[in-house]
């Protein structure tokens, strides 16, 4: 090993650091930006006596600050990458032999800790930028605790960061030191200068970038949000003249080479803008960067547990995060901050970034317990422990992909795709797709899914498999070769086919298999999802036009969202990897013309209609298609006869007068109990407008009830001159029968309803049908405004009979004969 030089940048917190370390197993080292934390610490503890030499684990967020870290090490000792210092990344390692620190990714630390349990040849691990709050690095460090309780009490773990609460994480490691360093970061000048409504924020930024070169010395670091925002932006910057000024992009969707010549001082006599997602926040020192511009937006993934969907969502930067972004300025010389909003709004900021612990698809981190022996989380420590709701539904997923078993141990398949280090997923569909002859496939396809922009950003993942086989950048390469690695670790040989990667698609996401839909007004080709969501494209996408899709990935609203990746399916590729789930179905659908039900014969895969033909009902099929009908459009489908319509009012009528021993004729409770009236009267029939209505609704009733109905609310009123006439039981003034008067003549005590509780109320008609009194007593009538009735009558009627006194008159329905 060379030996560590004199000159070595050492945190002034490290002594402390060193003794804590021999006192007891764990510490939590603060510092801010620039203290030498991430360069220094794991340098200085390869002579610790208890370390033995053993190894030290260096975990760092991301692989271009793992490699970034490695390389300044590596550096100090005038060495190079892979001798003492070295890293593991995906799709990269470079180590040896000789290599005692390494500085690793959370992810590839947890699929070594599965490995080897008791992390035999490490003697310390180091959790760098713990305040990042990753899934991944959660879990690792609940996991490694886990490890050092039970398997590895010599092995020690520091975790450290520049913005953390550090009395929080010092109770989960055990009342663990905490050591505090103020740092040796240069003052940094903040300037607020707030944002213009209305005009992208990226073109803003880049405008005060170019503005801040002339305002200090050093070169320009812009955080923006997203990759769309950075090609913005450098569009942008690419229209101005820009001699003797260099434009670099960050992000992670680089080339590692990209990534390297983007942190690379600029060439002699140039100055340099580097427009950068939040992988620039931490763990990175870019040379001469004395200028920050802040939008104060970062771009987070958050999981919908309902809609099984992650979404891409632009959010406002936490104070944490926003302070990590302005000390980037200050890491070499004294710098300026140029912040996009007012100060006023830094109030309003939230402290810290929101753990992705509780926003996260926790499937990954589900499996991977799994695999480590634990089914129930609280038997680890965490920071903060996986939501249950979310944690049921990972189980419930890892259950369907037959990972878990039910009581949440996991399965024999479930560790062979624990082995793949894949999101499960991914692993299944690999392992899955072997047995179905494109194994090596879908470990393309699962390389493409786990990288972002490998083989371009097309939404055709097919068209991207074709890119990537073409493409021999060392990105590709190195992916290919991990999807080879993986086809070999399936057992898979064939050559990779194209035509193969929606079916591929369809075993990891089965739930969206989808189905062409219609053309949407504003252009766009909507698709409907075996789920039942929707999902929509441009309609000038290449797969806009297909019957049927295979979607990966969607944004935006679970309703109706934006698919991002998809390849095409066919029904016979469905019918293959989903036949034994399809479920034939005769549906009973309603014409609402004919009031009739159509028998519909459906081959579904859940909420995908795939082929439909007539067919025939049976009795009962029918039966429920015309309530199913009635249930949903309401009762006005019936063939409501002024006979129902009389019925339903009577009964209505007992019902206010005595609900308990009457039912409600509402429509609602109608609906309720069709069960009750209606069925019966389908028997046999294919259309409503056959359904005596009337007949319906005394179904229930026994004969006894029905004779207690008619003593009670009678339908028609008997006169005394023999005619007969329908009650009507709904007008306000209670229960009323329209007739002539002279039919009523020698009717002196006044019929009453309900067991005699509720008069009759008589609407008076005259020879010519027109209202001339209403009454709900007859005898009173006849001792009163009979004689203005009978005078008025008597002068336009003079051939009808108007006697002096009705009450002992004989009632009659015809005039008086001619001549008389």
């Amino acid at each position: 090993m060379a030996a560590i030089p004199p000159d070595l940048p050492i945190c002034e917190a490290l002594p402390g650091l060193l003794a804590a370390l021999i006192a007891g197993p764990n510490s939590v080292l603060v510092a801010p930006p620039g203290a030498g934390k991430t360069t220094s610490v794991p340098l200085a503890l390869l002579d610790a006596s208890w370390l033995m030499g053993r190894k030290i684990m260096m975990l760092a967020p991301r692989r271009l600050a793992a490699r970034s870290a490695a390389a300044r090490m590596a550096g100090l000792l005038g060495e190079q990458v892979g001798e003492t210092v070295g890293y593991r990344v995906k799709l990269d390692t470079k180590i040896s032999a000789t290599t005692r620190i390494e500085v690793v990714t959370e992810g590839v630390f947890i699929r070594m800790l599965l490995d080897d349990p008791e992390l035999a040849l490490t003697g310390a691990v180091i959790f760098d930028e713990v305040h990042e709050r990753n899934l991944e690095g959660d879990l690792a460090l609940a996991l490694a605790l886990d490890a050092q309780a039970g398997l590895r009490e010599d092995l020690r773990l520091v975790a450290m960061s520049a913005t953390l609460d550090g009395a929080r994480i010092a109770r989960l490691m055990g009342e663990a030191r905490i050591i505090e360093s103020a740092g040796r970061m240069y003052p940094v000048q903040t300037h607020y200068v707030g944002a213009t409504p209305h005009r992208p924020l990226e073109i803003q930024a880049a405008d005060m970038a170019l503005r801040a070169l002339s305002g200090g010395p050093g070169d320009v670091l812009v955080f923006l949000p997203g990759v769309g925002e950075i090609n913005r932006a450098a569009r942008h910057l690419s229209d101005k003249d820009l001699s003797g000024v260099t434009i670099a992009t960050l992000h992670g969707n680089l080339d590692p080479r990209a990534q390297d010549e983007a942190l690379a001082p600029p060439p002699s006599g140039c100055r340099k803008i580097v427009l950068a997602t939040s992988i620039a926040e931490t763990s990175l020192t870019i040379p001469r960067v004395q200028i920050v511009v802040d939008t104060g937006q970062s771009r987070r993934a958050v999981y919908e547990p309902d809609s099984g969907l992650t979404r891409l969502v632009t959010v406002r930067a936490s104070r944490a995060s926003a302070d990590q972004r302005r000390g980037r300025a200050g890491r070499t010389a004294p710098g300026l901050c140029f912040r996009l909003w007012e100060e006023a709004q830094m109030g309003a900021l939230a402290p810290f970034d929101r753990p992705e612990i509780l926003e996260a698809d926790l499937a990954p981190l589900v499996l991977t317990l799994a695999a480590w022996g634990v089914s129930d989380p609280a038997s680890l420590r965490w920071l903060d422990p996986p939501p249950k709701p979310a944690w049921n539904e990972a189980t419930s997923l890892l259950r369907e992909l037959k990972a878990l078993d039910e009581d949440g141990r996991i399965t024999a398949h479930g560790t062979r795709l624990a082995d793949y280090g894949l999101p499960p997923r991914l692993a299944h569909m690999i392992v899955t797709a072997h047995n179905y002859g494109f194994g090596s496939t879908a470990a393309f396809v699962a390389a493409l899914l786990s990288e972002r922009g490998l083989g371009g950003d097309s939404c055709d993942v097919a068209a991207r498999l074709i890119s990537l086989q073409r493409d021999q950048s060392p990105r590709a390469i190195k992916a290919k070769s991990q999807a080879q690695n993986w086809a070999r670790q399936t057992g898979a040989r064939e050559a990779v086919d194209y035509e193969s990667a929606g079916k591929a698609l369809a075993l990891a996401f089965p739930e969206r298999v989808a189905k062409a839909r219609a053309k949407t007004g504003d252009g766009r080709n909507s698709f409907v999802l075996r789920n039942g969501r929707g999902g929509q494209m441009s309609a000038d996408d290449a797969l806009a036009a297909a019957d049927y899709l295979a979607i990966g990935a969607l944004e935006g609203r679970a309703s109706n969202a934006r698919i991002t990746q998809a390849a095409r399916l066919t029904r016979n590729d469905i019918q293959e990897l989903f036949g034994d789930q399809m479920a034939t179905t005769t549906l009973a659908t309603f014409d609402k013309a004919s009031a009739s039900v159509r028998g519909r014969c459906q081959i579904r895969l859940g909420a995908l209609v795939l082929e439909e033909t007539p067919a025939k009902l049976t009795s009962q099929q029918a039966q429920a298609g015309l309530l199913d009908a009635v249930t949903k459009f309401g009762l006005s489908l019936l063939n409501w006869t002024p006979e129902a319509e009389l019925l339903r009012g009577r009964l209505a009528w007992l019902h206010k007068h005595q609900p308990d021993t009457w039912p409600d004729m509402g429509d609602a409770a109608l609906i309720a109990r069709l069960d009750q009236w209606l069925l019966p009267a389908l028997v046999g029939v294919s259309s409503l407008s056959g359904v005596d209505v009337a007949q319906a609704l005394m179904s229930p009733f026994d004969w006894q009830t029905s004779q207690q109905l008619a003593a009670l609310a009678p339908a028609r009123f008997h006169t005394p001159a023999g005619t007969s006439h329908a009650i009507d039981y709904s007008p306000e003034q209670g229960p009323t029968v329209e007739l002539r008067v002279q039919e009523i003549f020698g009717l002196t005590n006044h019929p009453r309803l309900a067991g005699g509780k509720v008069a009759l109320v008589f609407q008076l008609l005259s020879p010519a049908y027109r209202p001339i009194a209403l009454t709900s007593d007859m005898l009173g009538f006849w001792q009163g405004a009979w004689r203005e009735v009978r005078k008025d009558m008597k002068a336009r009627y003079p051939r009808h009979v108007w006697p002096e006194d009705p009450a002992v008159a004989a009632p009659t329905t015809r005039a008086k004969p001619r001549g008389t």
